[in-house]
């Protein structure tokens, strides 16, 4: 994380909204997904992914009411699987 406390964060965008990006570890745990760069994201997710920066604290309270606790900051791989979700491998937080 940045000094200031922003994240790079993939979404995903339609309808005029956005919506964060979640994954799942093997243990089926939900979690959310950020970045410290945008070359970090880049590199795990590909250069068309859609992102935004925001706030670790505002990410968190987005994904609680999700029953998202956990986010993984800066995973090295994030694998599509044949249902197009994603999935995060362990970079604990």
């Amino acid at each position: 994380m940045s000094e200031t406390g922003l994240m790079v964060v993939p979404v995903r965008s339609g309808s005029g909204m956005v919506s964060l990006r979640c994954g799942r570890l093997p243990n089926g745990e939900r979690v959310g997904i950020a970045f410290t760069t945008e070359a970090r994201l880049v590199e795990a997710m590909g250069a068309g992914q859609a992102w935004i920066r925001l706030h670790e604290r505002a990410m968190r309270a987005m994904l609680a009411p999700l029953g998202v606790t956990r986010v993984q900051v800066d995973p090295r791989v994030v694998a599509t699987t044949p249902s197009t979700a994603r999935l995060a491998v362990p970079a604990a937080v």
